[in-house]
């Protein structure tokens, strides 16, 4: 796989922590490169209109399924940066007494999100690969809102194991994202049309279940409830009763 050395122009404030000789995966830059790598472009579609166009209007029906889930004090771990005010708002829902990190793979993601959370002391941003980081404390909630779907699907599996296998006792794993939509959906004929040309990555979520990505489904108990006519699934994931904690004996 091809990839490109960190653009040194991409500062990063002292609230972040990176790992150093980080690269940035291949297909950020040849596929995404115009809506998450770009300067031009990233600076234009951060804005919660955007995001509300995308999502055809129900943007806040899929943040709220989210931070309904947090409490004041929560520990909360987002695996990567949202364009509009979705990590801000998220952040203020855990507050000063709980924690809220953010990582993303992409440097100028974080710079975006160091913006919007900089007067928050609670909360930190990461430059890390959701697939390979490791957490040294135990989070209430990790969220995944609209990632598995730009991502190829080796990278789903791994991001799904890779959030299992951290996923504490009492602790939830939400995945908000795409699904197949119902044959009368008129969107879904848009969203075949952006699947072939801008998300190349997306139609598995059309063809099987976020379960399939775990290595170990039967470990945790999985809850899926869909909206708007399929086009959107909010699916929660929590360890199975009688199971080992999966960070000290297990597979994944």
């Amino acid at each position: 796989m091809n990839t490109r050395t960190i653009d040194p122009r991409f500062e990063r404030s002292a609230a972040t922590r990176a790992t150093e000789g980080q690269i940035l995966p291949a297909y950020m830059t040849e596929v995404y490169d115009w809506a998450y790598v770009n300067p031009r472009w990233v600076r234009w579609l951060d804005r919660n209109i955007v995001v509300k166009t995308l999502l055809f209007g129900n943007d806040q029906r899929l943040i709220r399924a989210y931070l309904s889930r947090i409490n004041p004090g929560m520990r909360v771990w987002q695996l990567a940066h949202v364009y509009g005010d979705l990590v801000r708002r998220a952040a203020e829902c855990c507050g000063p007494a709980g924690e809220f990190t953010l990582t993303d793979v992409t440097p100028i993601q974080i710079s975006h999100a160091n913006t919007k959370l900089h007067s928050m002391g609670w909360a930190h941003t990461l430059h890390a690969d959701a697939g390979l980081h490791r957490v040294d404390k135990d989070y209430d909630l990790i969220c995944s809102f609209f990632l598995l779907h730009e991502v190829p699907d080796d990278c789903k599996h791994r991001i799904v194991d890779n959030v299992l296998s951290q996923l504490p006792e009492n602790g939830e794993a939400l995945f908000i994202d795409y699904h197949r939509p119902a044959w009368w959906q008129p969107v879904r004929y848009i969203l075949s049309w952006v699947n072939r040309v801008l998300e190349p990555f997306a139609n598995a979520m059309w063809t099987r279940e976020i379960s399939s990505f775990a290595s170990h489904p039967e470990r945790f108990c999985w809850r899926k409830q869909t909206i708007f006519g399929g086009v959107y699934q909010i699916v929660s994931v929590r360890r199975a009763v009688g199971e080992p904690d999966p960070r000290v004996n297990s597979g994944l």
